[in-house]
């Protein structure tokens, strides 16, 4: 699993709900602050076409599993505790917290569109769901300024002083949030900004922090709650506000995905993770049924419970992963075949793709091979989404 996603969100908005449903464990739930203390690991999944039948065969998963030519590749979902405004103050789990959410490599931050939830995450109404995305966004803007900050200080009195690279010290002191001195640079420049912190003033400067947050640690909003009409009626304000078009919105029932999961696990319905529609297998009491039908009518209307689609946003479009299948042109005398599926960045090469799949595979690529047109490719061939690939190597 090559990829950790992160999942943050004030109290009580359904947060433990949605890492229960996407992974189907059984982290505590219930409304009230600091339900999750330490964050929670699980395995959660990303559709994939299976490339199999292409080839005549089934494939024999390793990790995850293949339902009716859909592969579900596993990836890391951590559901980070301590949300609360001055987190990056040090209040509520404040250092904790920031330590946990760095880790990911995207964020999705679970909003409750009811507007039922203050800041604190106790009961309110008529609460506006854009001031949690708000305090999300600043508890991070300000945790990046304290350490962009640091790093004009390191170049201000450094060895080099003033006469060095502010980039390289900003690289430096940043190198936790895994951006380097050209992006650095390239940041510097789009804001219009002399590459000379001492002609930035404060705005300069939060503008900047800003923007290394976002390209660092993007952000998917799962719009919980989404099968209640109060949450409905904050949709079309909130996404059609042009002052979160840096934002990718999903529409999401947490409490319908886990509905239909523990239905299925249970056999009284047949149901795959991410469809529009599941078929009721069991006579069931009037109420649980209408409560499925009310579900049904909710994943028909949105194409889905969302739990499934925000993971995949996450990788998918606003990562731009793709996911590569090791495959061999020969098949395996055991019968075993694409055993495997991963995810990786976008701009992937073969040789890329050898080094993680081992090491020593990497340093000993020879070449590899495109199993479905069984044409050559070399170290430098970028791979494409789905990608059957063969690695030829000397170790």
């Amino acid at each position: 699993m090559s990829y950790k996603i992160g999942l943050v969100g004030k109290p009580s908005v359904g947060k433990s709900t949605f890492f229960n449903a996407a992974t189907m464990n059984d982290v505590p739930e219930g409304a009230y602050p600091f339900t999750t203390i330490d964050p929670s690991v699980g395995e959660a999944y990303v559709r994939v076409d299976c490339a199999a039948p292409e080839f005549g065969h089934s494939c024999t998963p390793n990790h995850g599993y293949c339902d009716d030519g859909v592969r579900f590749v596993p990836t890391k979902l951590v559901d980070v505790a301590g949300l609360v405004p001055g987190a990056h103050e040090g209040k509520g789990l404040g250092n904790q917290f920031l330590t946990d959410l760095n880790e990911a490599d995207v964020l999705v931050h679970v909003v409750d569109f009811t507007g039922e939830t203050d800041l604190e995450g106790e009961p309110t109404t008529d609460h506006d769901p854009r001031e949690d995305i708000d305090f999300l966004e600043n508890e991070l803007d300000m945790w990046y300024l304290d350490v962009f900050e640091k790093g004009i200080e390191r170049h201000q009195t450094g060895y080099n002083g003033a006469d060095g690279d502010i980039e390289a010290d900003l690289a430096e002191q940043l190198s936790a949030f895994g951006i380097g001195e050209d992006e650095i640079k390239q940041v510097i420049l789009a804001e219009e900004l002399e590459l000379d912190p001492n002609t930035w003033d404060e705005t300069d400067r939060e503008a900047l922090a800003r923007e290394i947050r976002m390209r660092t640690k993007p952000i998917v909003i799962a719009a919980n709650k989404m099968d209640t009409e109060a949450a409905q009626d904050n949709w079309d304000a909130v996404t059609s506000d042009p002052e979160y078009e840096h934002l990718t919105f999903v529409p999401v029932s947490a409490h319908a995905e886990k509905a239909l999961k523990n239905g299925d696990e249970q056999g009284v319905l047949d149901y795959r993770p991410g469809d529009a529609d599941f078929e009721v297998t069991a006579d069931l009491p009037e109420e649980k049924a209408a409560g499925l039908e009310e579900i049904r009518e909710f994943v028909g209307a949105y194409g889905g419970t969302g739990v499934q689609d925000v993971i995949e946003t996450a990788l998918f479009e606003v990562l731009d992963a793709i996911a590569v299948f090791p495959g061999a042109r020969k098949p395996q005398d055991d019968g075993t075949f694409l055993q495997d599926c991963f995810v990786l960045p976008d701009g992937s090469t073969a040789e890329d793709f050898a080094y993680f799949l081992h090491t020593d595979i990497g340093e000993g690529f020879l070449h590899a091979h495109d199993v479905r047109s069984e044409r050559q490719v070399g170290a430098e061939t970028e791979l494409d989404h789905r990608d059957v690939v063969e690695i030829t190597t000397t170790n």
